[in-house]
């Protein structure tokens, strides 16, 4: 005797899958990048990435490309509505906002944007594992799937000169990140780019996370390192903007819509 039949599969052009979205305007593709960006701050505020009035998240202008919108000096993650975003210019002045930016922000982004013209969005910030492993001066090891998309993929900048507020101190730090997706900065945080505010902000919150592995497996033994091939085709399958970009869609789809304001 037979069971029931179960239902035909679907055609897979009905099945639901995000990807980048495509903007018909340079107006729709700015909303858009602040849109995400202001939603990308409230995820870090609600993560803890934010200490006082250090860490931003810069997302350059799609018509004015040596400019970048940045969360406003001084404002809680957690508040920063699209509304709010400022505008600036490599040189740190405020083309259009009513707050001031941090000059860290302008400092050390704009010279990133400048040196990378394939960057969209550039996240700082000094996360408490990200600064546990920058003081250690270590690299990220290859000891998980997560940790493994940034093998061979991000840099050490080997040096602390305080807070960053000179250009050649910015042009150091991009020169140090060169082609690749991330930056420890010595005893100072983490620093991640992608080519959207989505890619680049998974890309810290990822990282961030892996340094947090990363110190627990060594206060409790010694990691097994995944080798250097498995590693490379991992990295290859994980690592790219897009799977970033797919990889952040559910946290942008949680806070877009458990705080609609920050369309606002």
């Amino acid at each position: 005797m037979h069971g029931p039949t179960p239902p035909s599969p679907l055609p897979t052009d009905r099945l639901r899958f995000a990807m980048p979205p495509m903007h018909e305007s340079v107006e729709d593709e700015r909303r858009h990048r602040k849109e995400r960006l202001a939603g990308a701050l409230r995820l870090f505020g609600r993560l803890g990435f934010e200490d006082g009035v250090s860490g931003h998240i810069t997302a350059r202008d799609p018509e004015f490309t040596d400019c970048f919108w940045v969360n406003p000096f001084g404002m809680p993650f957690r508040h920063v509505t699209v509304s709010d975003l400022v505008l600036s210019n490599s040189e740190g002045q405020v083309l259009q906002g009513g707050h001031h930016v941090n000059q860290a922000a302008f400092t050390v982004h704009s010279q990133v944007h400048a040196a990378r013209p394939d960057v969209v969005a550039v996240a700082h910030c000094h996360s408490v594992h990200g600064r546990a492993l920058s003081a250690l001066g270590d690299f990220l090891d290859p000891i998980s799937q997560e940790s493994c998309a940034f093998y061979e993929d991000h840099a050490l900048y080997d040096a602390y000169s305080g807070v960053s507020v000179d250009a050649e101190e910015g042009k150091r730090i991009a020169a140090g990140l060169g082609s690749r997706k991330a930056l420890v900065l010595r005893n100072h945080g983490l620093l991640t780019v992608g080519d959207s505010v989505d890619a680049a902000a998974w890309w810290f919150l990822s990282m961030e996370r892996s340094c947090q592995v990363q110190l627990l497996a060594k206060a409790a033994g010694r990691p097994l390192l995944i080798d250097h091939k498995l590693a490379v085709a991992t990295r290859e399958q994980t690592g790219g903007d897009l799977v970033a970009w797919i990889n952040y869609q559910p946290l942008w789809q949680d806070i877009s819509r458990s705080e609609p304001d920050l369309l606002s």
